[in-house]
């Protein structure tokens, strides 16, 4: 990315010259100045800066790394090759998609499910309509509600005095640790298994089982956290 061309854009006037018949198109990377609203989607081929917030009523797919000073609000999808910064929250309609990293101030709201290639930090709650699948970590201030089912790579943390929703099985491969209730299998659109409320974790550090049925599969190593990136 290094030697992709920046584009500082200023006002909506500048952002007119990347308009095409789906929203804008932008072949580099790109600064905002301000705080763009736009109907259409909005790809950036490279990196995407924006010092306070942006909201997009289609997609916004970024190649490279998204980081925004505020919110961000997209009325379908986000995908990010990268990772994504954001200091207050994210609102978005469908899924989110996102090769790295995610860490944001307050919190993430999605309709549908949420990817993440390596980790996830959020200051207070997440909450996602389908699923969560994420490669590494996912530590939270206060709680979770899923849908679906919740999938971590390795250690999963919730605040100390918040719990986990999920409306299908929870798994992660190394510690769970929840400061009050952790519920699984509750959905209400099918009838659940044993499978769908299984909360599988390599060991339960602290949290009340309220529903779901507890496995502890072991630690590998007696350190329960990676360093963070």
């Amino acid at each position: 990315m290094n030697n992709t061309k920046t584009y500082i854009i200023k006002s909506d006037e500048d952002l007119k010259h990347y308009e095409d018949e789906s929203g804008y198109h932008i072949k580099g990377n790109v600064e905002f100045a301000y705080s763009p609203v736009m109907k259409g989607r909005l790809l950036v081929d490279g990196y995407l800066e924006v010092g306070g917030s942006i909201e997009v009523g289609g997609y916004l797919e970024v190649g490279g790394y998204l980081e925004v000073g505020e919110y961000i609000k997209v009325g379908e999808f986000i995908e990010v090759g990268e990772f994504i910064k954001v200091g207050w929250s994210i609102e978005v309609g469908e899924f989110i998609e996102v090769g790295e990293f995610i860490k944001v101030g307050w919190y993430i709201k999605v309709g549908g499910y949420l990817e993440v290639g390596g980790y996830l930090e959020v200051g207070m709650f997440i909450e996602v309509g389908e699923f969560i699948e994420v490669g590494r970590y996912i530590e939270v201030g206060m709680y979770i509600e899923v849908g679906g089912y919740l999938e971590v790579g390795m250690y999963l943390e919730v605040g100390d005095s918040y719990g986990i929703r999920a409306g299908l099985h929870i798994t992660c491969k190394r510690s769970l640790t929840c400061g009050l209730n952790i519920y699984a299998g509750i959905c209400t659109w099918r009838e659940t298994t044993d499978e769908d409320k299984t909360i599988t974790c390599g060991k339960l550090v602290t949290g009340n089982i309220e529903h779901g049925i507890l496995v502890e599969t072991g630690l590998e190593t007696d350190k329960l956290k990676v360093e963070k990136e």
